[in-house]
């Protein structure tokens, strides 16, 4: 349990109750609240440090409007609360509005428990070295598993390297544990007791870049109300974890390359450079190497992020590893909602280690946690997580014949095609980022 006083506004029951469930078990303190009026009451007498904040209630469904006014609210009453802003309707040009309104960031439902809970504790980080307060920090859990050859030279590699603080790029496809991979290796070296900030470069516009980043000065733009701390500020003796870094463009990787040569920033809107120290990670499951040679990545910015270089398999290369994250998975979810289901039958556990897995461990996860919520007995049956199409060996996800899975199937293919980058793979499919993003969520791709 870590400190922190969490606040939860929406005027959606279900939203409350989800939200609620996951963040209590993580925070002393998870409040709830469905109707915003009463914002002003409990911003003014209990003192909050993160308040996750609904866009849309009753007026303007999809403009964000009403989120906009209590962010307004909030912070003329309390300046230095952490507000996140969430709603089922954002889109890029909201985003950039809500973080130079002053939210701390933005999250799109339906969320990713992991990455939720990762925003939350870095939205609690930054009010907390705004008072002097001690960070909390972000816990791997035990869902670093692995006993393949493959993953005991993944291991072997983080030994070595962990207490250095040599910069680490990690390689794999989705769904493999990067993020997991890079809190791993930040537990095991000598900044564990500092802040791990993550950063999902593929969801920031190029807008928002150097202001994310880099933070800025009170001023420099409009709605910019006080000076703001960027990523690596608020990494500050700590490590910054730069996900999907394959995917920014020619000019930011240029000032990116500048940060880490000079190992300092300098804020939106100033002339003055504030000297960092961290730890740098970074991850991509794109052919970075192969980008570098079309001149699609800087050659120098690859040379210093990829000092060390993982590559993470995916679950079809580790199949001893299948059944004891699978078993891991059921004993979580078994206590998390409660059910009597204590083990798996041996036909499932040999449907496990035949099917191939193409969203790794993301997809292995999804199944067991959907598993152990219908199982109605003790024992596992391959059909509660498998349905075979036809009498070939290969099977699918029974996610049903159906226009979701019809969905999920061209996003895959979409996504396949243009090599995992969100970008092409939106504008294939005709569809923003931001919508795009909401489905790889959806159905865990």
């Amino acid at each position: 349990m870590q400190p922190g006083k969490i606040l939860i506004v929406d005027d959606d029951v279900d939203v409350l109750r989800a939200a609620r469930l996951l963040l209590k078990r993580h925070f002393e303190q998870v409040d709830f609240e469905k109707n915003p009026q009463k914002i002003p009451y409990l911003v003014t007498n209990f003192d909050y440090d993160v308040i996750l904040l609904d866009m849309n209630f009753t007026r303007d469904l999809s403009s964000g409007k009403e989120g906009f006014e209590w962010l307004d609210r909030i912070l003329d009453i309390k300046p230095d609360t952490a507000v996140v802003l969430f709603t089922a309707y954002g889109d890029v040009e909201m985003a950039v509005r809500a973080i130079k309104s002053g939210a701390v960031d933005f999250v799109l439902k339906p969320w990713e428990n992991e990455k939720l809970l990762a925003t939350i504790q870095t939205a609690y980080n930054k009010r907390a070295s705004k008072l002097d307060k001690p960070p909390v920090v972000h816990n791997t859990g035990n869902l670093i598993v692995g006993n393949s050859p493959a993953m005991q030279a993944v291991f072997d590699t983080v030994s070595r390297v962990a207490a250095t603080d040599a910069n680490v790029l990690i390689l794999g496809e989705n769904g493999t544990g990067k993020d997991m991979l890079a809190r791993h290796i930040h537990q095991q070296s000598h900044r564990s007791a500092k802040p791990i900030v993550s950063v999902d470069l593929g969801a920031i516009s190029e807008t928002l870049f150097e202001s994310e980043l880099f933070g800025h000065v009170k001023g420099a733009f409009t709605d910019a109300r006080e000076d703001r701390a960027g990523r690596f500020e608020e990494a500050a003796g700590g490590t910054i974890f730069l996900d999907e870094i394959g995917n920014i463009s020619i000019p930011f990787q240029a000032k990116l390359l500048t940060v880490l040569q000079n190992r300092s920033v300098t804020k939106v809107g100033s002339n003055k450079s504030i000297p960092i120290d961290v730890r740098l990670i970074c991850a991509t499951n794109r052919n970075i190497q192969q980008q570098a040679a079309q001149h699609l990545f800087r050659q120098d910015l690859l040379y210093r992020i990829n000092t060390i270089e993982i590559h993470l398999p995916p679950l079809r290369e580790r199949k001893e590893d299948i059944v004891p994250l699978a078993e891991h998975f059921l004993q979580l979810y078994r206590d998390k909602y409660k059910r009597t289901v204590n083990s798996m039958h041996e036909s499932l556990i040999q449907q496990l280690e035949k099917y191939e897995w193409p969203g790794n461990i993301r997809e292995l996860q999804h199944a067991m946690e959907r598993a152990v919520i219908l199982s109605q007995g003790k024992t596992l049956q391959a059909k509660d997580v498998f349905v075979k199409n036809n009498s070939t060996p290969d099977q699918q996800m029974d996610t049903g014949y159906n226009l979701e899975e019809m969905e999920r199937t061209i996003i895959t293919q979409a996504m396949k095609k243009c090599n995992g980058n969100i970008t092409e793979a939106a504008k294939e499919l005709g569809l923003s980022r931001a919508a795009l993003y909401r489905r790889l969520e959806k159905y865990n791709i």
